[in-house]
């Protein structure tokens, strides 16, 4: 039987309900899987035949202790995904590595364009955290500013109507395969917050989104058990990648029958 880990976070709250689909998955491809959480100092990694980051959702604050964690699994144990791999992901800035169309991206608070409304964002950071939308030029400014003060990197986007009526369009892929893909609802559309984003419903992509998707992991070397590819659409009508999670993305497992057991077997697969 092989022994993998599934990593988390405290989670008093049970925001993770996903873990038991995938731990019953495992279970029934022949891998005993244990939840662990990533800061435990009494877990034993090298016990392991490979540790699987999943909900690790407390990291943004803690990012190099994360990343300094990851490194030293990867020493005693198969890390999925790998360690170099998740510390690339977990700034955002490697969005201007891979050479497919994002979101149009200021990376400074000087020298702003025009924008009707602003979305400014830290680099790293996740669920919508020290974010704001804003039509006020000045406010975006001013916040931009207040990131670089901390010594943050700032993302300056427009924000694109558009997905207020197609939402964000989300494709999973497991062991670089295709599983499914979902409409995620826009978390900064008025009434919406962080934990509405595991709200979806399931979505056929369009074969441009696909192509997309497809080229963006072409650019990735490393392995991958998971990956979520999220992509909106320009104002032209193209398509356009707006984050690549490869660290501890939802998965949406419950929107698409069958994709616990297809993520097991790429862990299978993997191993």
């Amino acid at each position: 039987m092989v022994l993998c880990a599934y990593v988390t976070f405290a989670d008093p709250d049970g925001h993770d309900d996903e873990r038991e689909a995938v731990l019953t998955a495992w279970r029934e491809a022949g891998v005993e899987g244990r939840a662990e959480r990533w800061d435990d100092p009494d877990a034993d990694w090298s016990a392991y035949d490979a540790v699987v980051v999943r909900s690790v959702w407390d990291y943004c604050d803690r990012r190099a202790e994360f990343l300094s964690w990851a490194r030293r699994v990867e020493r005693v144990s198969r890390l999925l995904n790998p360690a170099d791999v998740l510390e690339t992901n977990t700034d955002k800035t490697y969005l201007r590595d891979l050479g497919v169309p994002i979101v149009p991206t200021h990376w400074s608070s000087r020298d702003l364009p025009e924008h009707r409304e602003y979305v400014v964002k830290p680099t790293i950071s996740a669920s919508a955290r020290d974010t704001i939308r804003t039509a006020d030029r000045g406010e975006a400014v001013a916040f931009a500013a207040a990131l670089e003060a901390a010594g943050r990197v700032p993302m300056v986007q427009p924000y694109l109507d558009m997905v207020e009526a197609e939402g964000e369009t989300s494709l999973l892929y497991f062991n670089r395969r295709f599983s499914h893909a979902v409409r995620r609802s826009p978390v900064l559309a008025p009434g919406m917050t962080g934990a509405d984003n595991v709200r979806a419903q399931p979505r056929t992509p369009a074969p441009d989104q696909v192509d997309l998707a497809e080229k963006v992991l072409a650019a990735i070397p490393q392995p991958l058990l998971y990956a979520r590819v999220d992509l909106v659409r320009l104002p032209g009508g193209e398509p356009a990648l707006i984050e690549l999670e490869l660290t501890e993305p939802y998965l949406y497992l419950h929107q698409a029958p069958g994709s616990a057991a297809g993520f097991a077997a790429a862990l299978r697969e993997l191993l």
